[in-house]
């Protein structure tokens, strides 16, 4: 069950992945989005344009037939009287001959809708077309016998072609010869600009998909190139992080050897010897007492006293691993007692100075500035040769800061924390882990300080200090 939800929680290398692509892809799509409805857009612009040129030539082109075949036959109109037949069967004859191309030819139809000349469509002549429409509904015979008496104009409609019977769109032009009540016109069918018009739309319409692939490879080689570099630094990282890990476990291992062997050193020098102390003064009590020697009491005292440094001494290694003061007191008293203790130890003069800001440091870094102090004093003791130590702790708006300083031989020249003994590296991943800094500062005239600053976000407001009411709350 959950081997199938495992993709509901995604790996850190998996989310930045995520956050690399989900932009990328939303921006592509959108701008491939903006780019089809911008080439759309203008690409019909472009078709309109040119279907209305077209079709204006078109009108342009019908408007000089007509123009021409009335400047041919106005000799006998001009001179005709309303009822000659003579003059109307002979413009008859000539508008009946003037045809050109597969469809076109000239049209007469007298204002009661009989149509007078089709020359192409003879079954049409001496037949009434009133009320005429075509396929869409739209009225024919009836506009263009309107348009005429208005005076002249253009009309849209669908008509069937001559030459094949298939109805296809037409535009004609229809001028009036008012003293003869007839309406002449002629017309071109448009199927041509409206393929024109088609084979423009699915060109721009095969781009816009032309477009939509290239973006869409564009896109995926992107992709791949983000996942593959992702997959880089991934393994990369992963492999230092490996690396990192095993360097630390193997500095865990040592700290805890030596630590180990510290306690062992301790417990065997110390406590291991006094305990045999005390073992060979129980053992010379019992034997004087069995021998009856009033003297028995001074071997059994001795042995008493040397078990009570015995217990002193347990308490000492008990407080070096753990000290009860940092946890009832809190970091001030127990940095004090670790300074007064290192000097009755060692006879190097130290000095503690503190500033009270309650106990507002958090567990974390309590700890890591109480290791810091104790190494640093483990350090003047084994390497400095110093004769004084100054402590000083102290709060202040950044945080808070812990200051050692020794008149010691100083360090090594080149020297730093990153290099340095164990100690000094355990002192610099302490504060690297609460965020902090660590410096190590060699004066020119002999010594070393050692400070070290906690960052703000590890003290505790004022309603959280884990001071207890009862212990004191000094630092």
């Amino acid at each position: 069950m959950r081997r199938p939800l495992s993709f509901l929680s995604p790996s850190y290398a998996q989310k930045l992945t995520l956050l690399a692509t989900v932009p990328l892809i939303a921006a592509v799509a959108a701008i491939a989005m903006i780019v089809a409805l911008q080439a759309r857009a203008l690409a019909e612009r472009e078709i309109t344009t040119l279907e209305t040129q077209l079709i204006e030539a078109k009108k342009a082109e019908l408007h000089n037939y007509v123009t021409q075949a009335r400047n041919g036959f106005y000799f006998v109109y001009g001179r005709a009287a309303p009822d000659d037949d003579a003059a109307k069967a002979q413009v008859t004859q000539i508008l009946s001959a003037m045809i050109y191309g597969d469809d076109g030819q000239f049209f007469v139809y007298d204002y009661d809708g009989n149509a007078i000349v089709s020359p192409r469509q003879t079954e049409r002549i001496n037949e009434n077309w009133t009320g005429l429409t075509d396929s869409e509904g739209t009225p024919v015979v009836d506009e263009l016998i309107r348009i005429a008496r208005a005076g002249a104009g253009y009309h849209t409609y669908l008509w069937p072609k001559p030459s094949t019977g298939e109805e296809a769109r037409m535009i004609t032009y229809v001028t009036s010869f008012p003293s003869w009540q007839w309406a002449v016109g002629t017309g071109v069918f448009i199927d041509d600009v409206l393929a024109s018009v088609a084979n423009a739309r699915a060109d721009v319409e095969a781009r816009v998909q032309r477009t939509f692939v290239y973006i869409g490879g564009i896109t995926l080689l992107a992709l791949l190139v983000v996942f593959a570099t992702g997959m880089f630094i991934n393994l990369h990282e992963r492999r230092l992080a490996d690396a990192k890990l095993k360097k630390l476990t193997l500095r865990v291992f040592d700290a805890q050897e030596e630590e180990r062997g510290r306690v062992a050193r301790e417990l065997h020098d110390g406590i291991s010897q006094i305990l045999v102390g005390v073992r060979y003064a129980l053992d010379n009590a019992r034997r004087r007492l069995e021998r009856g020697d009033p003297k028995a009491e001074e071997p059994l005292n001795k042995g008493i006293t040397t078990l009570a440094d015995a217990i002193s001494e347990v308490r000492r290694i008990s407080r070096d691993l753990r000290p009860g003061a940092l946890d009832d007191l809190g970091l001030g008293p127990a940095i004090k007692t670790l300074t007064e203790e290192f000097e009755a130890r060692t006879g190097i003069t130290c000095t503690f100075d503190t500033v009270v800001f309650r106990n507002r440091l958090d567990n974390d870094a309590k700890i890591a500035l109480y290791r810091i102090a104790q190494e640093a004093l483990t350090n003047v003791e084994r390497h400095s040769g110093a004769t004084r130590v100054e402590i000083d702790l102290r709060g202040h708006r950044r945080g808070a800061t812990l200051r050692i300083r020794d008149n010691g031989k100083g360090l090594t020249t080149g020297r730093s924390a990153g290099s340095s003994g164990l100690g000094l590296r355990n002192m610099q991943e302490r504060m690297d882990q609460l965020g902090g800094t660590l410096r190590l500062i060699e004066a020119k005239g002999g010594g070393t300080t050692i400070e070290a600053n906690v960052p703000l976000t590890h003290l505790l407001p004022p309603e959280k200090t884990e001071a207890k009411p009862t212990k004191v709350a000094a630092e």
